[in-house]
């Protein structure tokens, strides 16, 4: 019972796969608000940069979780992966507002398909805490 019990997903698991789940489908909306301002509704880029603003956002407090996630888990690659994909994002958003659509448009989908993966990283096994023994090993 106790290794059953030990293997369940924690509190702080499910908060990062709360703040993962949101942080993706915020993020799948910016490629459509783009594409629609592409198309002529040049509203749209509004959209996009609100867009960008709360994607930014769920990143940074995603990061505040995934460190959480080390302390109380004793579990590292979620902040790593959350830092790499955040740092990602953070460089994007800026190449976006100086118009470096070189760099934003691909760093984007680059983007958008880590967090994908982040995402199922997190929801495919529990999220449990490590023990002293296991982490040391």
């Amino acid at each position: 019972m106790a290794n059953r019990l030990g293997s369940r997903t924690t509190p702080a698991g499910w908060t990062l796969r709360a703040i993962v789940s949101a942080h993706v489908v915020a993020i799948v909306g910016q490629p459509v608000f783009a594409g629609s301002y592409l198309t002529g509704d040049f509203d749209s880029l509004r959209r996009h940069a609100v867009g960008a603003d709360v994607v930014t956002s769920i990143g940074y407090l995603q990061v505040i979780v995934a460190i959480v996630v080390w302390i109380r888990l004793r579990q590292v690659w979620p902040f790593l992966a959350t830092s790499a994909v955040v740092a990602a994002e953070t460089v994007q958003y800026f190449a976006g507002l100086d118009g470096a659509l070189w760099l934003h448009i691909p760093l984007g989908v680059m983007t958008v398909a880590a967090l994908v993966v982040l995402f199922i990283a997190v929801w495919r096994q529990p999220l449990p805490r490590r023990p002293r023994e296991a982490r040391d090993a």
